[in-house]
């Protein structure tokens, strides 16, 4: 979840601290409500798109007024986490998966399992939005929608080479991009991603290559109850990904992060990219590639014939301190519903939560339909649960990422990276 666009830190920042000393929800004189509603992955265009649902929502809620506060991205859970501990201007919540671990464990959600029993709202959302609106067994945000993985590909590159479709495994992928790479002339295959957050897509084929053997509550974990890291088929995965690097990707990506990797596809430069379905809106976008020249795919699958999706959720959820919980609860089922959730679904290029998605044409056709065909194809796109919610996620990001740098520049073998990672996560779960 990557925010292409961010705030001037200044004047986000002085809009949480001029709330920051506020009370939760303000009852007005003329009897109206006020929430404080908190933004984490603010951005102008999705910041408009909330500001318009919430000014539908006050219209069919005369008595509640909802004040949206959107600190700048790079700061945003850092100030959320200040507000929710202070218990002070903040009534409903952007929490996300990779936060509300934390924010749950200290007692700053409140769960709405009791007030959402019944609704009828649940029979609406798809499965895996209902699934993942229960976190630790209690409901402390409803998802507005989830990120996930799968292939951008250049079409008319990928049928000049004289392939047949795009890559559909791991080891085609390799195959194609190999073929496609041309450094002599600038054209290069695949978008790896070597500098922040490479550890993602490496893990990702490592994932793939496990993949009849994870443990969906836990994909880190082996059915065994020892780390993916320690299989076999990890080295095998691993030394196909450091090929794909070596012979199917530019020099430069060993330091690429999420920009340069959408830059690297959407200017032309290369033929695949695996990315969230956000970037389908980046790419519509440029100025040199056209829309005919591109589609998504499906995420690449494993010898098996099967991906791990790690899917990425966050949504709206409401801060135990508030004390306007009922006209929180209203604002969240208003906007994971009807036309409020398929606005911003679409808006924010986010794979839906709604089950009515798989009938609407904006999802079946073109870029998306990809991501309706793995969402109906759950034997082989198969949904598992990331641990990102553990305390030291941060840690591991800092640490699988220097790694797989080393690995890149020849200081590290992959064995040694492979051991070193199954060590760590083996310690952590032993306490």
């Amino acid at each position: 979840m990557k925010s292409r666009f961010i705030m001037s830190a200044a004047a986000g920042l002085a809009a949480v601290l001029a709330l920051a000393g506020c009370g939760g929800a303000e009852p007005a004189k003329d009897g109206k409500v006020t929430l404080k509603m908190v933004e984490s992955l603010t951005n102008p265009t999705r910041t408009d798109t909330l500001k318009k649902l919430i000014s539908g929502f006050e219209q069919a809620n005369p008595n509640i007024k909802v004040d949206l506060i959107s600190p700048p991205t790079d700061q945003a859970d850092q100030k959320i986490q200040q507000m929710l501990q202070s218990g002070k201007g903040i009534d409903v919540v952007e929490a996300r998966d990779i936060t509300v671990g934390s924010f749950g464990a200290n007692a700053w959600l409140y769960d709405m399992s009791a007030d959402l029993k019944g609704w009828e709202g649940w029979d609406n959302l798809t499965d895996n939005a209902v699934t993942y609106s229960k976190q630790n067994g209690k409901t402390y945000y409803i998802p507005y929608g989830f990120y996930g993985l799968s292939l951008f590909y250049r079409s008319d590159v990928v049928k000049e080479a004289g392939f047949s479709g795009p890559p559909a495994s791991w080891s085609e992928m390799l195959e194609q991009a190999s073929a496609i790479n041309k450094p002599a002339e600038n054209k290069f295959g695949y978008a790896f991603r070597g500098g922040t957050n490479a550890n993602s897509n490496a893990v990702a084929i490592i994932e793939a290559y496990v993949a009849d053997e994870i443990d969906k509550e836990n994909a880190f974990k082996l059915t065994s109850g020892k780390t993916i890291f320690s299989s076999p088929k990890a080295q095998e995965a691993k030394d196909l990904y450091i090929d794909l690097f070596k012979k199917g990707s530019p020099p430069s990506s060993v330091a690429w992060g999420y920009p340069e990797m959408v830059q690297g596809f959407s200017n032309g430069s290369t033929s695949f990219l695996l990315q969230d379905p956000e970037v389908i809106a980046t790419v519509r976008e440029s100025k040199s590639i056209k829309e005919d020249q591109w589609n998504v795919a499906p995420l690449l699958v494993g010898p098996s014939g099967k991906a791990i999706q790690p899917v990425a959720s966050a949504g709206w959820g409401i801060a135990a301190s508030s004390t306007a919980k009922p006209e929180a609860v209203k604002l969240i089922k208003y906007l994971a519903q009807g036309d409020a959730a398929t606005t911003f679904s679409k808006d924010n290029s986010l794979v839906p939560t709604l089950k009515s998605a798989a009938k609407d044409s904006f999802y079946s056709t073109g870029p998306w339909a990809a991501y309706v065909k793995m969402t109906e194809n759950p034997g082989t796109y198969v949904s598992a649960v990331q641990p990102r919610s553990v305390s030291w996620w941060s840690e591991w990001i800092k640490k699988s990422d220097g790694e797989l740098q080393r690995v890149l520049t020849g200081k590290m073998s992959t064995s040694e990276l492979l051991s070193s990672w199954d060590t760590y996560w083996s310690q952590k779960w032993a306490g």
